[in-house]
């Protein structure tokens, strides 16, 4: 997560292209120290330029297909700063106003734009501050105080959780709960010599980008080890089609059925990868989906 001692990198996803330009030019001229990492057409995208990029800060439209921005948000968690950007009479201002979230109207202006990017730098700010407190004073400084300054001086709360970060999530899973989502896919049709297969979703094993096109892993067929099949379809596309329930986006490149996941291996303190049942090959994990995997 950055901080505000770094260059503030900004994504920035809508998919009314007018809208999209008139942000991006009040944040340049608002907030010229930050550098805009990615402008997005849609929720997929934002998500896949998001785990790309890793932005500071991420402006999202609410409604967007595919992907929403709440999808997105929900993705993002407290790994970067979220603002809502929508249109007067949406339903979700009511929620927004009444919770810990940031969002603007569209035209932005550039005063409540101000008023956002000056919240955003104020969380920072208290996120260093909690920093420098967890890791406790400097030991010069510690002679020169009394013990009971001392034990005042490191952290009491410094790992409570935040109360914002909280609130935020709360608030996406109710407007979550309230969006109406197609059903999920059911089939793959994949392309194979002069025929086209039928694949049931639920026999997939894991999807991974393989160049320009998407491999499909998937068990049955009457094979001991399954088969295989590539589609043109990406995998970021793919990821709006499946049941989240059931399929686990775990790296940029690859979504895997969790009941064919046999474990998670830690190998050092930065790499994660998968062991599957019954096949040799190991997933790997990227960093910000390692949090899926954590005993009980």
């Amino acid at each position: 997560m950055s901080t505000s001692a770094e260059i503030p990198t900004v994504l920035i996803a809508d998919d009314e292209e007018a809208p999209r330009a008139q942000l991006s030019m009040a944040v340049r001229a608002v907030w010229p120290q930050a550098r805009i990492v990615a402008e997005c057409v849609n929720g997929a995208d934002a998500w896949d330029a998001y785990l790309e990029h890793e932005p500071a800060v991420c402006f999202l439209d609410i409604r967007m297909p595919g992907l929403s921005g709440i999808d997105v948000a929900s993705r993002i968690g407290a790994q970067a700063q979220v603002i809502f950007v929508t249109a007067h009479g949406d339903h979700a201002l009511e929620a927004f106003d009444a919770g810990a979230v940031d969002y603007l109207l569209k035209p932005v202006e550039e005063q409540r734009l101000r008023r956002a990017v000056a919240r955003v730098q104020e969380r920072w700010a208290r996120a260093d501050a909690s920093q420098r407190r967890a890791a406790g004073p400097d030991p010069a400084q510690l002679q020169q105080v009394s013990d009971e300054e001392r034990s005042q001086s490191l952290p009491a709360a410094a790992q409570a959780p935040d109360a914002e970060a909280l609130a935020l999530q709360v608030l996406l899973a109710q407007l979550r709960d309230q969006t109406r989502r197609p059903p999920a896919l059911q089939v793959i049709q994949a392309a194979v010599g002069k025929e086209v297969r039928l694949i049931p979703v639920a026999e997939v094993i894991y999807f991974e980008s393989d160049a320009r096109y998407t491999r499909v892993v998937y068990g049955g067929d009457g094979l001991p080890s399954g088969g295989e099949a590539l589609i043109r379809t990406p995998l970021k596309e793919l990821l709006t089609q499946l049941d989240p329930a059931q399929f686990w986006q775990v790296h940029r490149s690859v979504i895997v059925n969790h009941r064919h996941i046999a474990s998670a291996v830690r190998v050092d303190e930065g790499l994660m990868h998968l062991v599957l049942r019954g096949r040799p090959e190991k997933l790997p994990v990227s960093r910000h989906f390692q949090s899926l995997f954590r005993g009980q």
